[in-house]
């Protein structure tokens, strides 16, 4: 047996730890801007009530929190001020 090689669990304790520290990023980001009114306009692609694009939408729970502020200044841009 390859001494060099890792084993199944070290491997499994590697992937839990790089979990746990993605699960700790996302939930240290910015809550979601939703405010529960969720319609897409036509004309823009924004949804009415947080002025996000449905690709915002749909990427937000897995966004690191850089790109989730990254998100709300766009957000604040469109809405020409500040993300109710």
């Amino acid at each position: 047996m390859d001494e060099t090689a890792p084993r199944p669990q070290s491997r499994l304790l590697d992937r839990e730890r790089r979990r746990a520290e993605r699960l700790r990023l996302l939930a240290s980001g910015p809550p979601s801007p939703c405010i529960a009114v969720c319609r897409l306009d036509e004309a823009t692609g924004y949804c009415e009530g947080c002025w996000r694009t449905i690709d915002e939408i749909r990427d937000w729970i897995i966004m690191l929190p850089d790109e989730r502020h990254a998100v709300l200044r766009r957000l604040a841009e469109r809405h020409g001020g500040g993300v109710r």
